[in-house]
């Protein structure tokens, strides 16, 4: 019998108005510092995205105390089981955007969306032949795993994907265009998007990756990699099959890895894959320009727990 972890992950979002989002986010804010939970938090008049860990009994009453507010009865709440925390603090922000979109003619998904499809047709589809599957996500989530034969999108941010979509996409306007992301938020104005550019049959994955590589059908097949998290952990794994792969390369000795770091010069923090061995060699760094910067986290690091050692030998 398995034994239930003591934290749990909570993923969700939701679209409705919020005229008091300012208010709303402040008290948010409160609850979540007084009940001891950790994450992410973005409120914003179009409604609310979150992560947020916290042990099952703080999760329990979070999840209660969203769903008491009528706008947020029916929140869909994706829950992962954990060890402990996922973040280190707590952060409730309220901005214009629940995603940084910035469209010239803004997209409502609950007026304008592509068609859901569960795990199950998601995975049925993908095998179709007048089918193409676009991610949603950027480039170095893409570079951690994807689904199989998806397009890569060489975007930085979501506010990037409209112009990339008209100069990369026309081609494929006669078929059927897939999209997914990590748990459906950013498909929800994506495939509004490509509505809007003209495609006729957008689809999204309803609840998004984590949804997929939890259904006990599909159990993550196609899926090639990990799935990218903004939390501690980096990275989850998806695929549940014998065809989990890792398909990431050590940037520096390209090696098979799927170990992420953030560049060691706090000016630059690039994301790259990089093994153990390469991380000493290298000093976590994505260049000749950033190893030798003179604010080096790594060198600095090195430098501090060399000056903790002498003083704990002295």
């Amino acid at each position: 019998m398995q034994v239930q972890k003591p934290y749990r992950i909570l993923l969700y979002y939701k679209y409705t108005p919020l005229e008091n989002y300012e208010e709303y986010a402040a008290e948010h804010l409160q609850f979540c510092k007084e009940n001891g939970l950790k994450g992410r938090i973005i409120i914003a008049p179009e409604g609310i995205n979150g992560t947020v860990s916290g042990t099952v009994e703080q999760t329990d009453a979070y999840m209660e105390y969203v769903r008491k507010d009528p706008r947020f009865a029916d929140m869909w709440f994706k829950i992962d089981e954990s060890e402990e925390h996922a973040f280190k603090k707590m952060f409730v922000r309220a901005k214009k955007e629940l995603v940084t979109w910035r469209l010239e003619n803004d997209v409502d998904p609950n007026e304008k969306t592509g068609h859901y499809l569960s795990p199950k047709e998601f995975y049925e589809m993908m095998q179709q032949e007048d089918v193409v599957i676009l991610d949603g996500r950027n480039y170095y989530e893409y570079d951690l795993g994807h689904f199989r034969g998806a397009i890569r999108p060489e975007v930085d941010s979501s506010r990037e994907f409209p112009e990339w979509i008209a100069e990369n996409m026309s081609q494929f306007k006669d078929k059927k265009v897939l999209t997914y992301c990590t748990g459906g938020i950013r498909c929800e104005k994506l495939t509004g998007v490509l509505l809007d550019q003209g495609f006729e049959n957008v689809y999204q994955l309803h609840g998004g990756i984590v949804t997929y590589g939890k259904d006990p059908e599909v159990k993550g097949r196609l899926w090639d990699g990990k799935c990218y998290v903004f939390d501690e952990r980096i990275s989850v794994p998806i695929n549940h099959t014998e065809e989990d792969v890792v398909i990431g390369r050590c940037h520096y000795c390209g090696t098979v890895e799927d170990r992420y770091v953030n560049c060691a010069n706090p000016f630059c923090n690039k994301q790259h894959f990089c093994c153990t061995e390469c991380e000493q060699k290298f000093k976590r760094s994505c260049s000749d320009e950033c190893r030798e910067h003179p604010r080096n986290r790594f060198v600095e690091e090195e430098e501090k727990a060399k000056l903790q050692a002498a003083g704990a030998n002295a």
